[in-house]
Parts: structure tokens; sequence; C-alpha cells
């Protein structure tokens, strides 16, 4: 049958395609692909949803599906010795094509993944930011953003689709490590896989939205809040108004989210909202998680949009009376005076938001207002204020007497420098009222000129300097002077001398973390802390063997490394030095040894062999291994409805075992592998007999 649908979309979607870098990101680097995996922990159960970050090994693992598989690896607080491995789902990936057909007439989201799976084209079209986004990419591309964004809106589709499982077998009493990896054979594609680690006991309830705020203007309402405090929990929104504070409307047909702003730097969303004015609204938003749960509402704004006054008053000339009394006139036009109740006249120190009011109920038919407070320095602004509530403010007019007092020079210089060549200086304040800032000198000797190191005067009364440590001179000379703000200068400071730090190697970087997977070493420390360091140099030695091998040396501040050159059943031992500009060299890190075991797979266990006694009321089991050293063996059981369970680990001479705890009428499927003393396996081996 012919599947084919041309979906149109118009809807805003947000920053990535799985809530904010959670899953779905398009694989930009040279890495394998990898299945990344998220839980959201129910009362009673576990939620999975999980997606691979490549568009092609997305289309592999529609094909061949994904293996879901349950580690039980603490039990009532304690730690079991081995996890306990179950298999959730063999084979998890897109349902037949025949099951969709019915449920995309009425959910828009199966619609959508149906068509991204199965869909001979894939066209989408909308609103101009996401035609342009989607017109980058190729239509696999396409196709797998769809899908995956999608999932994020409907977990019982993301199930459907091969994207989501549900534990509800999970115990309050556990907790799980749960894996999803990829059933595309490596030979076709590796594709790294994924897990997380969560237990029903951090159940938590969905956050509340924060920073929600409302800004009311003429006609118009623009709603923001910030996204990325609860990325973790939500990709996107619902938008609700009322008019009564009780009952709300979804304002956004389709959930709201930032990908359609263009600022993408920008932590919060923004939305604007056409009302009507001198009418109130009420305003709450509501997330929804990549599970599609709907969270609790936000705090409700309510407010107002007022009509803005049409002009804005301009202030022109400042006539000076004396030192402290200023005539200020301003223009504005006539036929705006019957929309004012009259104006007024503001003050700051600083050309800043801080005004205060200085002069009010100035008349409608007014230009011009006297001011007798004058300080050294003063900024003004003249409002205009609207009789419907709404006002104007000019911009500032920086108002000045005559000054030629310079302020006194700064006392009181301190300074230190560290083994890096920082230098952070200190004086004490000046105490005039007008002072604008400082300016920092500095000279490498005593008798030459110093150079100046600030642009502008608007230091405060602090300054670091970065100075070369490994110079000819080996000490620092710094001076200030104080500024106010008719550009008066203060004479020098006494001078500062600071003795440069005698030249020391970087610090030593630190393993922080090893593992050892499959014959190979992974290693992770912590690069030295010096700013001048250069390189890491990575070194091995052998088992026995007395030098030295240098097996990494990086200037990339890299903080890993996988040592795949061993040999298993080998002890290597490691160690790491920083490497500075200068070639000094840090003293080695506190090197680490490590034993790579044997991890060869053996051959599976021969003969074995199951039979249903009738007599015992019991399934006898038998096998023959001829292999050394051996530790045991691992016994496992399936039925139809269960999956396939460790059922008894039992001594290395056992070649028998009875199993008694049976169904009649029920097909069974037994499982058998040995366990070796160095820790090796050997492959399973099973056997299927009814009951």
């Amino acid at each position: 049958m012919k599947f084919k649908i041309l979906i149109i979309l118009v809807f805003t979607i947000m920053g990535n395609v799985f809530s904010q870098n959670k899953i779905g990101e398009v694989n930009t680097t040279e890495k394998n692909p990898e299945i990344q995996v998220i839980a959201r922990v129910k009362k009673d159960r576990i939620l999975l949803r999980w997606a691979v970050t490549d568009p092609v090994a997305w289309k592999k693992l529609n094909t061949h599906g994904y293996l879901v598989e349950r580690y039980t690896v603490t039990r009532d607080n304690k730690t079991l010795p081995t996890p306990e491995k179950i298999v959730l789902s063999k084979v998890s990936k897109p349902e037949p094509l025949e099951t969709w057909e019915k449920l995309i007439q009425d959910n828009d989201n199966a619609a959508i993944i149906a068509q991204a799976i199965y869909g001979e084209d894939f066209a989408v079209t909308g609103n101009d930011n996401l035609e342009t986004i989607v017109n980058l990419s190729e239509e696999t591309e396409q196709r797998f953003t769809f899908a995956l964004f999608t999932a994020d809106k409907d977990f019982e589709i993301a199930k459907k689709a091969g994207l989501g499982f549900e534990d509800k077998t999970a115990k309050q009493n556990e907790k799980y490590a749960y894996r999803v990896s990829s059933n595309v054979p490596e030979k076709e594609m590796n594709i790294v896989y994924g897990g997380v680690f969560v237990s029903l006991k951090e159940y938590e309830s969905l956050p509340k939205p924060m920073d929600f705020t409302a800004h009311f203007t003429d006609k118009s309402t623009m709603l923001s809040w910030n996204f990325k405090i609860l990325s973790h929990a939500y990709g996107s929104y619902y938008i609700e108004r009322s008019t009564d504070k009780k009952t709300f409307e979804r304002i956004t047909e389709k959930p709201y989210t930032s990908l359609s702003q263009e600022n993408t730097n920008n932590n919060r969303i923004f939305y604007v909202d056409s009302i009507t004015n001198n009418k109130s609204y009420s305003y709450r938003i509501q997330g929804i998680s990549s599970f599609g749960e709907l969270g609790p509402y936000s705090e409700i704004i309510t407010g107002k949009g007022k009509s803005l006054l049409k002009y804005v008053p301009h202030l022109t000339v400042k006539d000076f009376k004396d030192d402290t009394t200023v005539t200020l006139s301003w223009e504005f036009p006539e036929e705006g005076n019957e929309e004012i109740s009259g104006f007024e006249l503001n003050r700051s120190d600083t050309d800043d938001n801080k005004y205060t009011t200085v002069i009010k109920n100035i008349a409608p038919k007014n230009r011009s207002v006297t001011y007798n407070k004058l300080s050294s320095t003063n900024y003004f602004t003249i409002t205009a204020v609207g009789k419907q509530g709404s006002s104007r403010t000019s911009f500032p007019m920086l108002v000045q007497p005559v000054d030629s007092i310079p302020p006194s020079k700064p006392i009181g210089l301190k300074g230190v420098i560290d083994s890096l060549g920082v230098v952070k200086i200190t004086w004490t304040p000046n105490k005039e009222k007008d002072l604008m800032g400082y300016r920092i000198y500095r000279g490498n000797t005593a008798e030459e000129e110093f150079s100046q190191l600030t642009v502008s005067p608007s230091e405060p009364n602090t300054y670091e300097d970065k100075v070369v440590i490994k110079s000819l001179n080996s000490k620092v000379y710094y001076r200030v002077i104080a500024v106010d703000y008719h550009y008066n200068m203060s004479p020098f400071s006494e001078t500062l001398i600071i003795k440069k730090p005698d030249v020391i190697p970087p610090t030593s970087p630190v393993f922080t973390k090893y593992e050892i997977k499959d014959g190979a070493v992974f290693l992770e420390w912590v690069n030295s802390q010096s700013e001048d360091v250069a390189s890491h140099q990575l070194y091995r030695k052998e088992n026995e063997q007395e030098k030295w091998e240098l097996i990494l040396n990086d200037a990339t501040k890299l903080e890993s490394y996988q040592d795949k050159k061993t040999v298993e059943g080998s002890t290597y031992r490691y160690a790491i030095f920083a490497k500075d500009e200068s070639g000094l060299t840090s003293n080695p890190s506190p090197e680490i040894a490590l034993f790579v075991p044997k991890y060869t797979v053996k051959p599976a266990v021969k003969g074995f062999y199951a039979q249903a006694n009738p007599n015992t009321k019991s399934i006898d089991l038998s096998w023959d291994y001829k292999e050394n050293d051996i530790e045991g063996f691992e016994i496992y059981k399936a039925t139809n409805q269960e999956p396939l369970q460790l059922i008894q680990i039992v001594k290395a001479d056992s070649r028998r075992l009875s199993d008694p705890t049976l169904t009649i009428n029920t097909t069974y499927k037994y499982g058998i592998r040995a366990l070796f003393k160095d820790g090796r396996i050997s492959k399973m081996d099973f056997y299927t007999v009814k009951f």
C-alpha cells in the first residue's frame, strides 16, 4: 500500500528538536552517531525516551530497531554483586504502516511521524522562519527533525514510533540502569548505545514556570519568560489569556517555542499579543515536557494597554543665572497641549534611569522652567504627562556649572602580582562628588615616561593589568590621576613599585577517572590550571618495562585519551605532565597502574539439553563443558510472555539442574553460559521445551 500525505504545519518550534539539547541534535561532528536517553519518573512507572544524533542512523534504526535493556543495580539501598539484566524490548521500532492509517485521521502528531517514516514525499509549508530552516536540510534531515520534535509532544505516538518505552514493572526498592542500543549491524553502521540511571524514588512533580513577565503597551502585550531555567523539563509552552481572571483560553493553537525568534542566544522567549486599550487582560503559561505532559500553570499576570502620547518633549536651551541656578527650555508641539495635564522636570547625578522629579505641575502651555539647586554635575529630563495616564520623556541634558578646581591626587596605592603576571592594584577612593574616574599609567623603569593604560576615566578605584613575567626588568611601576566631569585632572599619585615573582613551572595535571572496556583503557584528567601551559604529555609503561613511552603530546587542551594499543592480561602504568610556553615541565601527576583483564568470549557450552519430567513435574537440564578455570554456570529462563531472566548460578562442577517452577502447557526457553575465574564468559546456548 502506498502512503502519501502533504503535511502543512503552521507553528513555531523551539531551539532544538528534543527539549533544549537533551535528544535529537543533528550530528555535526565526525564522531559515531549516539543514542541519547532521558527518563521521566512517575509514581508507579518509569517512562523512557530516546533518539539518535544522526538522521541516517535514525533511518537505519527504523528498520532494525532498538534493544531496550534494564539492569537492576541496587535493591533496598544495597548494590547487587552482579546487576540483574532483563530485556524490556528486543526490537523497538516503528509499528507497521497499516496500524497508523486510522490514527492519523484524528491525530496530527501521528500523521506527521507516519509521513516522516513511511511517506513517499515529505513536503512542509509554513511561516518564513520555519521554511528558511527546513529548506536548508535534505529530505532525510527534514523527516528526522519533524519526527523527533513531534515525538516530544505525544509520548504515546513516540512509543508507537519506536522512540519510547513505559516500564510498569519498576519497584520502589530498586534502582535501574536502562540501556538502549542499536540493532543495526556494526559493519553497516557503528551506533553508540545510550543509557540512564534512575529509580522510582526520584519522582518529582513537574515544576511551575518561573520568571514570567508581561509588558503592556499601546494595543499590545509583550510576554516573555526564561526558558533556560526549566529547559530540562519543558521544550514548549501553551499561552493562555483571560478577560475575567477565571476563564482562560489558549491563544496559541500549537505549542509555542523559541526557534522562530531571530536571537537564538537570548535565554528568553517573547510573544506579542494584540489587545484593546483600557481593558483588563490576564495571562498565564503552561509547559509541555518531552513526554507530552502538561505542567502546572505559571503565576497569573494582569494589566491593561494604554494609548501612547503622540508627542515627545525635547530639551533645547540651558541658561545659567549663577553657579546654582539654570533656566531650561524645551520644545513641544502646541497641538499636544490638549493631550497632557502638564510637565515634570527630572534630575539625576548620573546618566542613568535613577531620576528624581524636582519640579511638578508645570502648566501645559509653559516651555521653560528655572531650577536653583544645581550640583557640580546634573542630568535633566522633561516629561510630558498624558491625560490618559501615559507619559513621554525627553533625552537627558547635561548641565554643569563652571568648575576649574581639580580633584586631589589619589593616595594609598597598593598592588600585587601573581606568577602568571596578573597585576591587581587598588587605592583610596576620592571624595569629590563630581569625580568621573581615574586614569592609570605604567612604566617599565622609574625614569621613563609612563604610558597611559586606560582609554577613558571611568574606572573604579581598582585596576587589573597583565605583564610579561619573563622580561629583563624585574619590577613594574604604576601611577594614577583622578579626573572630574569637567576633565580637571589631579596631580600624579606617588609611584607604586611592584616586584615581579620568580618563575615557577606549571601546576600538575591530575587523573580523575579511568575505565577499561573491551581491552581499551579510557583515561580522563584535569589539565594544569596554569595559563601559560603549552601542552600535556601522557606517558605509559607496560608490565615491568623500565623506560616510559610517550603516547600523547597534545597542545589542544584535551582532557581524555583512549589507549587501544593494549594486550589483555597486561598491567600498564600511566603518568601525565604539563609543559609551559617557556619549556618548564610540571611535576608528574600521581601515576596510576591498571590491569587489562582478559575479555575474549569463550565458546558456548556443549550439549545443552532440556527434558520435561512428568514424574517430578519439573524440567531437567543437562550439559557438558570441558574448558578449564570455570567459576560457574548462569542458567536463564523465558516464556512467550516473559523475557529471558537469570534463574540460578550453579557451581563449576555441576552438569545438571531441575526446574520445578513450571506451568502446564507452557513453552520454556532455557539459556546457559559459563563464567570463568578471570572474568570472561562464554557464548550463550539455548534450548526450548514445552511442559
